[in-house]
Protein backbone atom coordinates (compact mmCIF):
# COMPACT_ATOMS: atom_id res chain seq x y z
CA UNK A 1 0.00 0.00 0.00
CA UNK A 2 1.43 3.31 -0.83
CA UNK A 3 0.13 6.84 0.68
CA UNK A 4 0.09 9.84 -1.44
CA UNK A 5 1.97 12.70 0.29
CA UNK A 6 2.83 16.24 -0.88
CA UNK A 7 5.10 16.09 -3.01
CA UNK A 8 5.91 12.45 -3.29
CA UNK A 9 4.27 8.95 -2.36
CA UNK A 10 5.25 7.06 0.63
CA UNK A 11 5.89 3.24 0.34
CA UNK A 12 3.92 1.12 3.57
CA UNK A 13 4.31 -2.41 2.20
CA UNK A 14 4.30 -4.73 5.22
CA UNK A 15 7.63 -6.99 5.61
CA UNK A 16 5.86 -10.25 4.74
CA UNK A 17 5.52 -8.73 1.56
CA UNK A 18 8.62 -7.27 0.86
CA UNK A 19 11.22 -9.57 -0.61
CA UNK A 20 13.85 -11.49 1.05
CA UNK A 21 11.75 -10.71 4.27
CA UNK A 22 12.54 -13.83 5.95
CA UNK A 23 9.70 -15.97 7.60
CA UNK A 24 6.33 -14.64 8.34
CA UNK A 25 3.77 -15.74 10.53
CA UNK A 26 1.97 -18.09 8.17
CA UNK A 27 5.23 -19.85 7.74
CA UNK A 28 6.39 -20.08 11.42
CA UNK A 29 2.46 -21.40 12.42
CA UNK A 30 3.03 -23.97 9.70
CA UNK A 31 6.80 -24.59 10.81
CA UNK A 32 6.06 -24.84 14.63
CA UNK A 33 3.03 -27.30 13.82
CA UNK A 34 5.19 -29.55 11.69
CA UNK A 35 7.62 -29.46 14.53
CA UNK A 36 5.21 -30.63 17.22
CA UNK A 37 3.61 -33.21 14.71
CA UNK A 38 6.63 -34.87 13.91
CA UNK A 39 8.77 -34.44 17.05
CA UNK A 40 10.31 -37.68 18.76
CA UNK A 41 8.11 -39.00 21.14
CA UNK A 42 11.29 -40.38 23.48
CA UNK A 43 12.86 -36.99 23.16
CA UNK A 44 10.14 -34.72 23.07
CA UNK A 45 10.74 -30.62 22.57
CA UNK A 46 12.42 -28.86 25.49
CA UNK A 47 10.45 -26.49 27.60
CA UNK A 48 13.21 -23.64 27.00
CA UNK A 49 12.98 -24.73 23.45
CA UNK A 50 9.15 -24.03 23.19
CA UNK A 51 9.08 -20.72 25.24
CA UNK A 52 11.31 -19.49 22.62
CA UNK A 53 9.12 -20.36 19.75
CA UNK A 54 6.23 -19.15 21.54
CA UNK A 55 8.20 -16.02 22.19
CA UNK A 56 8.87 -15.45 18.48
CA UNK A 57 5.25 -15.87 17.31
CA UNK A 58 4.49 -14.10 19.85
CA UNK A 59 7.22 -11.11 18.33
CA UNK A 60 5.80 -12.20 15.04
CA UNK A 61 2.40 -11.07 15.84
CA UNK A 62 3.57 -7.79 17.63
CA UNK A 63 5.20 -6.54 14.90
CA UNK A 64 2.36 -7.45 11.91
CA UNK A 65 0.05 -5.47 14.49
CA UNK A 66 2.47 -2.17 14.63
CA UNK A 67 2.70 -2.21 10.47
CA UNK A 68 -1.47 -2.40 10.53
CA UNK A 69 -1.23 0.48 13.22
CA UNK A 70 1.17 2.60 10.87
CA UNK A 71 -0.22 1.86 7.77
CA UNK A 72 -4.04 3.48 9.56
CA UNK A 73 -2.01 6.37 10.76
CA UNK A 74 -0.28 7.06 7.46
CA UNK A 75 -3.56 7.03 5.70
CA UNK A 76 -4.89 9.57 8.53
CA UNK A 77 -2.09 11.77 7.95
CA UNK A 78 -2.50 11.71 4.16
CA UNK A 79 -6.22 12.62 4.62
CA UNK A 80 -5.35 15.44 7.50
CA UNK A 81 -2.73 16.60 5.11
CA UNK A 82 -5.15 17.29 2.43
CA UNK A 83 -7.80 18.78 4.35
CA UNK A 84 -5.45 21.37 5.83
CA UNK A 85 -4.50 22.62 1.60
CA UNK A 86 -8.56 23.78 1.78
CA UNK A 87 -8.33 27.37 0.51
CA UNK A 88 -4.03 27.20 0.16
CA UNK A 89 -2.33 28.23 -2.78
CA UNK A 90 -0.71 25.91 -4.33
CA UNK A 91 1.91 24.99 -7.26
CA UNK A 92 1.02 21.91 -9.33
CA UNK A 93 2.81 19.85 -11.64
CA UNK A 94 1.32 18.81 -14.51
CA UNK A 95 1.90 15.67 -16.25
CA UNK A 96 3.53 17.24 -18.73
CA UNK A 97 6.44 18.23 -16.04
CA UNK A 98 4.78 21.87 -16.56
CA UNK A 99 4.20 23.80 -13.40
CA UNK A 100 0.56 25.79 -13.04
CA UNK A 101 -0.77 27.79 -9.93
CA UNK A 102 -4.05 28.00 -8.06
CA UNK A 103 -5.89 27.86 -4.65
CA UNK A 104 -6.95 24.18 -3.82
CA UNK A 105 -11.52 24.33 -3.79
CA UNK A 106 -12.35 20.97 -3.19
CA UNK A 107 -11.06 17.60 -2.01
CA UNK A 108 -12.49 14.70 -2.78
CA UNK A 109 -11.52 10.68 -1.54
CA UNK A 110 -11.77 8.05 -3.91
CA UNK A 111 -10.34 4.25 -4.05
CA UNK A 112 -7.47 5.24 -5.73
CA UNK A 113 -6.58 8.29 -2.88
CA UNK A 114 -7.04 11.62 -2.38
CA UNK A 115 -7.64 13.74 -5.33
CA UNK A 116 -7.84 17.74 -5.02
CA UNK A 117 -9.59 20.17 -7.47
CA UNK A 118 -7.39 23.52 -8.14
CA UNK A 119 -8.78 26.86 -9.56
CA UNK A 120 -6.22 28.66 -11.40
CA UNK A 121 -5.84 32.63 -11.26
CA UNK A 122 -7.53 32.38 -15.06
CA UNK A 123 -10.60 30.38 -13.40
CA UNK A 124 -9.86 26.97 -14.61
CA UNK A 125 -10.51 24.28 -12.77
CA UNK A 126 -7.77 21.38 -12.19
CA UNK A 127 -9.44 17.80 -11.53
CA UNK A 128 -7.94 14.59 -9.91
CA UNK A 129 -4.84 16.35 -8.85
CA UNK A 130 -2.76 13.94 -6.45
CA UNK A 131 -1.20 15.13 -3.09
CA UNK A 132 2.54 13.77 -4.66
CA UNK A 133 1.97 16.44 -7.77
CA UNK A 134 2.21 19.76 -5.10
CA UNK A 135 5.22 20.88 -5.05
CA UNK A 136 5.15 24.11 -3.28
CA UNK A 137 1.87 24.99 -0.58
CA UNK A 138 1.78 28.73 0.09
CA UNK A 139 -0.96 30.48 2.86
Amino acid sequence: MSVEAIGSQLDTSTPSTMPNSGINEQDFIKLFVSELQFQDPMQPLDNSQFLTQLAQFVSIEQQSEQVTGINNLLSVDSSYQSLSLLNHSVQVTNQDGSTTTGKVTGIQYSSSGVELTVTTSTSQVLTSIALSQIQLVTP
